[in-house]
């Protein structure tokens, strides 16, 4: 479960990415929000899971 919701994460992040670049390329400003929102819940999901990581017992 942990390794798919990384890869989510990663997934969430580079989708993200790919829309903010394209949205301030084309100038369409709705995009690049988007893309922003949808990096950022990547970013909040990976550190989740990382937070999670961390408290695991050894």
């Amino acid at each position: 479960m942990a390794a798919e919701e990384k890869a989510q994460a990663k997934g969430e992040q580079a989708a993200g990415k790919v829309k903010k670049t394209v949205g301030g390329a084309v100038g369409n400003e709705s995009l690049k929000a988007k893309g922003k929102a949808e990096e950022s819940q990547g970013d909040l999901r990976a550190a989740k899971e990382k937070a999670k990581d961390a408290i695991k017992p050894k």
